[in-house]
């Protein structure tokens, strides 16, 4: 009988790490969705500008300069999403696994 409580006792227990589990992953899923659209849109958004700003130069040197503007800055905010979308992503693992960690620990002494 000790056996079935105990069986019981640890289905239940890997139940709620799985929910808990599983309502980290979805919050942060929608963190890095969420993140994702806002990237989009400001990139959107500096893209226009700069095009708009392109089209209202009058010689090629000043275009040139306006692109390089526009690159340069499209790749330090690049460079910076991709750092934040990688700690979001970094951040969710840990989320996920950290209600398996007693369990992990208890199994493996």
């Amino acid at each position: 009988m000790n056996s079935f409580e105990d069986a019981n006792k640890i289905g239940k227990e890997m139940m709620d790490n799985s929910l808990k589990s599983y309502a980290a992953v979805t919050k942060g899923l929608q963190a890095i969705a969420t993140e994702a659209t806002d990237y989009s849109k400001k990139s959107y958004e500096d893209g226009a500008a700069a095009f708009e700003k392109l089209a209202a130069t009058k010689s090629l040197e000043k275009a040139m300069e306006v692109q390089s503007e526009y690159v340069k800055s499209a790749y330090e905010a690049f460079v910076a999403e991709a750092t934040k979308m990688g700690e979001l992503y970094t951040d969710l693992a840990k989320e996920a696994y950290k209600p398996f960690e007693n369990a992990v620990a208890g199994a493996t002494k």
